[in-house]
């Protein structure tokens, strides 16, 4: 079974996240927080991006004779080389990203956009590009906030873009085993639209949902906003198949276990495109939940709500974790009551009169049948009242899963009006995330007010393991004249206190260029040679993505 689906890549921005129609202005209560809390004399809309036809771009540096190849093999009407698909994939999504675009400023822009339809055309591609030394950045949704999909050319003749929306078809579906199969190039809102049909649900919605792809979620081993109940995407993959360099690379294995030795399945999850184009995808799906029972208590403290999350994974029994697992430090608890409407005022008074000072909000979602999923929640509460917790009932549950998808484009105006926002993540074990968090926070304030201007920084949980949990950073501050300095020093300084807690550089977000200086405190050196090796019997051209994961400078030398 192959079905086709109609292209449904939505409109796009050049300078910020998605369709432009989704977006909202700020409320008046809103810019007052950010006047207040920033210190902002002016928060009006001041740096508007400059008009697209004004954007700087550089000349395409490949010969005819390397286009005319290109075009024998996808089709002239899959290969673009005009000023504005260029500029659209001149990199991902991070503040530095938008940032560049917005100021006008695309001369690393790829050379070439490809859209290839199948997966020989992938690999006749990439034996090109190896024959005429032409650097390859596999491109999906574009939603890297790393600098994952930067088209560094190096020490390469030029550099190509494979766009792989083309390739965005359903294979397969097993309703016995429950797993299908996809093209890669799939994008989120696309594979819960087929699976819908056969009953079925991927399960998998990290923030980028609406843009990103399946082959970027196994690239960058990606974790979604409900992955406590359904699983990381790295444990939903059952198989791969990899384009490479040297050839086609299918790993991993449909049977439910295996003793084949070391997993090389893992060799491309997380791969970052260094390896070579993932083009298809086997993964476990479930049924697709009849219910959702929404829920939210209130805690005294962040630590205090940690503990309690602590003890429903494993104090509860296993299956009654709710799929999401969201708890909000007080700075960001304070923003959701003052930006989402809530009556902040009469809600303090009861926490107040119920010894809550400062609460933390926590969130939860459980999903399933209609009598399970409340049994569920009905036991979790009990767990959560043990642990201090006060009941806030469902509404901030629904509230959030209103607006789950919204951050991006909050960041777009946000960045029109001066302020710089970006955000960062990690993940610790229970007994070092209270530290943990407290570090790497205090790393960003110090940072952000180094040159003497005001920063918020909020933080919460999404993730919630056995053995700890993951922390995410959103944090503001005035944009300053030299931002791409301001944000370099505010991700060194929160990366070395990461490192230094024991924490990992990245737990969702992936490494691509802003932390391989830090994959030797994660891997150590020798696992870094590991990588390079495999990346060397693959790809040994080095064409595949360069720059990215491993730490190999020569790479990007020109």
């Amino acid at each position: 079974m192959v079905t086709n689906l109609t292209e449904t890549v939505s409109p796009s921005v050049w300078h910020g996240w998605g369709d432009p129609s989704h977006a909202r202005p700020l409320g008046a209560g809103a810019l007052e927080f950010l006047r207040r809390t920033l210190k902002l004399t002016s928060i009006d809309a001041g740096h508007p991006p400059v008009d697209v036809a004004d954007v700087r771009v550089g000349p395409v540096a490949l010969e005819e004779d390397d286009l005319d190849e290109i075009r024998a093999i996808v089709g002239t009407q899959h290969v673009a080389t005009d000023a504005v698909e260029r500029i659209l994939h001149a990199g991902g999504k991070s503040t530095p990203d938008l940032l560049r675009r917005r100021s006008g400023d695309a001369l690393e822009a790829p050379d070439a956009v490809v859209f290839p339809g199948r997966t020989e055309e992938v690999g006749q591609l990439l034996a090109l590009c190896v024959r005429r030394q032409l650097a390859v950045v596999a491109f999906g949704g574009g939603t890297s906030v790393v600098g994952g999909v930067e088209p560094l050319r190096g020490r390469f003749a030029g550099v190509v873009t494979l766009d792989m929306r083309r390739m965005n078809r359903l294979l397969q579906v097993d309703p016995v085993s429950r797993t299908a199969s996809f093209e890669a190039g799939i994008r989120g809102p696309a594979i819960e639209a087929a699976l819908a049909p056969h009953g079925f649900t991927l399960g998998h919605f990290p923030q980028s949902h609406q843009e990103a792809t399946l082959g970027g979620y196994v690239a960058t081993r990606s974790a979604g906003q409900a992955s406590t109940g359904y699983g990381r995407s790295d444990e939903l993959v059952k198989t791969v198949h990899l384009e490479t360099p040297a050839g086609p690379f299918d790993v991993g294995s449909l049977a439910p276990g295996t003793a084949a030795g070391p997993k090389l399945l893992d060799v491309v999850v997380g791969s970052e495109g260094t390896l070579g184009v993932i083009t298809a995808v086997t993964v476990k799906v479930s049924p697709t939940p009849e219910d959702k029972v929404y829920g939210s208590w209130s805690f005294p403290s962040f630590a205090a709500g940690a503990d309690a999350m602590r003890r429903l994974r494993h104090d509860g029994r296993l299956g009654d974790m709710p799929h999401v697992c969201r708890l909000s430090d007080t700075d960001e608890t304070a923003s959701t009551f003052k930006l989402g409407g809530w009556k902040t005022g009469l809600l303090s008074g009861y926490l107040a009169i119920r010894g809550q000072q400062t609460p933390v909000l926590s969130l939860f979602v459980w999903e399933g049948d209609r009598r399970g999923a409340s049994a569920r929640m009905r036991r979790s509460a009990r767990i959560l009242r043990r642990a201090g917790g006060i009941p806030l009932g469902p509404a901030p549950g629904k509230s959030w899963e209103h607006g789950r998808f919204s951050g991006p484009y909050l960041r777009d105006e946000l960045l029109t009006r001066g302020v710089y926002v970006e955000t960062l993540e990690t993940a610790a074990t229970w007994g070092q995330l209270e530290p943990t968090y407290q570090s790497v926070r205090r790393a960003i304030l110090d940072a952000l007010e180094a040159r003497g201007g005001a920063a918020h920084v909020q933080t919460h949980i999404s993730h919630v393991y056995s053995d700890g949990a993951s922390l995410y950073f959103t944090f503001l501050s005035g944009l300053e004249e030299d931002w791409l300095a301001q944000n370099a020093r505010v991700k060194e300084a929160a990366s070395n206190a990461i490192v230094a807690a024991g924490a990992t550089i990245t737990h969702h977000h992936a490494v691509g260029l802003d932390h391989a200086p830090y994959m030797g405190a994660e891997i150590g050196d020798l696992g870094i040679k590991v990588l390079a090796g495999i990346k060397n019997t693959l790809d040994p051209a080095g064409i595949m993505n360069p720059g990215k994961l491993i730490p190999t400078p020569l790479e990007t030398q020109p």
